[in-house]
């Protein structure tokens, strides 16, 4: 049995490496949604003990270098974000990534290094055996988790995984003994298999079961955490150091801050009003404006403005409207005349 159901005390932080991370509450990497922007949202409501990047392709930061462009749009606002903050990168080249990883940490002083072996998009895994493609290679997983640690230390060297590549290959406990063996400093698991992409229900059972195999390293559960009160279940409930929310933040990013005083023993404060939302949307759009213009920022903003409506009366015709905004001002008018009022 995998459930912690005598658990009664629950530790408000987590060590990873030299880091202390308070409240014990993750935000997830999500590609094309956690950037500086979404980040910043998180950060001004609280209760998130540490964001992370969107994944940052090695291969590509570095062929990006070499051209001499810069450095990757993922890496937006990273140098000037408080910290602590997680990066997290992707490939399967050992060399590759501890250069990037080391560049990261020299030019960028992130807290933290995640790798990500649990993508199981077919651009990442299928086509360039990346990602969860590597569950299949434990030892293969050490190098490249040797070679980072090797090359950045002290500053703590994470890696995000799935339980397996399906149903019939699960290597989640092997792929954390090599985690560890290799100097990894935590390791997060979410409990769904590269080939369920994200169907079904996330095993909490199964993330659990890896805790036996971890000697000194925390494990941090990812999966299906939609509230609150869930989160902090699933901290009481199951054999986990700490939790990863991710899609759930995308529509109420306030969900940490509420987390956070649940873990404290509090009430947990309420969710904004509909005026307020109403202006965390539009705060949220300028900053995409900023960076990459009126036009672009807008296109961008479509798709973070229908999460913030999930749930919510009129969301299917906010959504078709939302989605459809070209300008910055019909995207404001609709989002102005959607969000008016409390229901």
């Amino acid at each position: 049995m995998t459930m912690n159901s005598g658990r009664v005390c629950i530790a408000d932080k987590v060590k990873i490496g030299h880091l202390t991370v308070s409240p014990p509450l993750f935000q997830a990497p999500m590609a094309g949604f956690t950037n500086f922007a979404f980040r910043q949202i998180v950060r001004s409501f609280g209760g998130c003990g540490l964001p992370i990047t969107e994944m940052v392709s090695a291969r590509g930061f570095l062929e990006i270098d070499r051209r001499g462009e810069g450095y990757p749009e993922r890496l937006w606002g990273v140098r000037q974000e408080p910290r602590p903050l997680a990066v997290q990168i992707w490939d399967n080249d050992p060399g590759q990534m501890a250069e990037v990883a080391r560049r990261l940490v020299d030019e960028f002083a992130v807290s933290t290094i995640d790798i990500n072996f649990g993508c199981p998009a077919k651009q990442i895994a299928g086509n360039v055996s990346c990602g969860s493609y590597l569950l299949r290679f434990p030892e293969r997983i050490e190098q490249i988790v040797r070679r980072i640690v090797e090359t950045v230390r002290p500053v703590p060297v994470t890696a995000k995984i799935r339980l397996g590549v399906d149903r019939k290959n699960i290597t989640a406990c092997e792929v954390a003994q090599a985690v560890e063996e290799a100097g990894g400093s935590a390791l997060a698991v979410h409990g769904r298999t590269a080939a369920q992409m994200y169907r079904g229900r996330a095993d909490w059972e199964a993330i659990s079961a890896v805790k036996p195999y971890l000697r000194r390293i925390p494990l941090i559960g990812n999966g299906d955490l939609s509230t609150p009160e869930q989160i902090v279940d699933a901290l009481r409930t199951y054999d986990v150091d700490g939790v990863m929310i991710g899609r759930a933040s995308l529509s109420r990013p306030w969900i940490f801050r509420q987390a956070a005083a649940l873990l404290a023993g509090q009430s947990p404060p309420p969710a904004p009003s509909l005026a307020e939302q109403r202006d965390l949307i539009l705060a949220h759009h300028r900053m995409l404006m900023e960076r990459f213009g009126p036009r672009r920022g807008t296109v961008l903003m479509r798709k973070f403005a229908c999460r913030y409506a999930h749930g919510k009366p009129g969301a299917k015709r906010f959504r078709i409207e939302a989605g459809s905004a070209i300008s910055p001002e019909e995207f404001v008018h609709v989002v102005k005349r959607h969000f008016s009022h409390d229901a």
